[in-house]
């Protein structure tokens, strides 16, 4: 199975404050893998090194075995955790700016999960709420057709009545060829999609399992295995 992306001996740190230690790390096409770690643990500052945000310090990252830049950002689209659209915008502009600025963009799907989620391409950003601009940010992360979906906290600042239907839009959206690499500390909403789990703690992996090994092996959730784990 096709390797999207490799992290050899990759480390970032910021003076003597060490956020990701030496980690070797390798995920495949066609998984969905869960991120998990308490806040601080370093997952965000990974899921920008995959999107060429931040640069390593020392060691390597390869996506589809090139280094992040122009050529993986074709191919990886990404989901921040804090809301990074522009206020001033309508979301049918939103939407046509996705289209000419990413080559897999579904201008269709986008539409018809706007609709779905009855939410008017003609409003500004401006005057919706903070859980509308969260779904429409995924909204446009998962209408591209893309090798990789990084989705950091994706159901984070959402109500528990919307997670599920979060959690739908991401299973039913996504290239069925790709990865999903989904940074969460809320384990027991998701754990029922993931294919694999990464624990990581203090820059440091402490486990990349897959989850019907953890539950066969420990005889637990993966959420009671995580706080086992993390002793929370």
């Amino acid at each position: 199975m096709e390797t999207v992306v490799e992290c050899r001996q990759l480390t970032k740190a910021y003076e003597k404050n060490v956020v990701l230690n030496q980690i070797d790390l390798v995920i495949k096409k066609e998984k969905i893998v869960g991120l998990l770690g308490p806040n601080g643990s370093g997952k965000t500052t990974l899921i920008k090194l995959i999107n060429g945000l931040l640069v390593p310090t020392s060691g390597e990252i390869l996506i589809g075995g090139k280094k992040p830049g122009l050529d993986t950002k074709k191919i990886v689209s990404y989901l921040p955790e804090r809301n990074s659209l522009y206020n001033w915008m309508k979301v049918k502009e939103l939407v046509e700016f996705y289209k000419e600025f990413f080559e897999d963009f579904s201008e269709e799907k986008a539409n018809s999960l706007l609709s779905m989620l009855n939410i008017d391409s003609n409003s500004r950003l401006k005057i919706l709420s903070k859980g509308t601009k969260e779904k429409i940010q995924l909204i446009l992360a998962m209408s591209r057709d893309a090798d990789l979906y990084c989705l950091d906290e994706p159901i984070g600042g959402v109500d528990p009545a919307a997670r599920e239907h979060i959690i739908n839009t991401i299973l039913n959206n996504y290239n069925r060829k790709g990865s999903i690499l989904i940074s969460t500390h809320m384990i027991a909403d998701i754990e029922g999609i993931l294919d694999e789990v990464i624990l990581i703690k203090e820059g440091n992996i402490l486990e990349h399992s897959t989850t019907s090994d953890i539950k066969k092996n420990s005889g637990l959730t993966v959420d009671e295995y995580f706080r086992r784990k993390y002793k929370c």
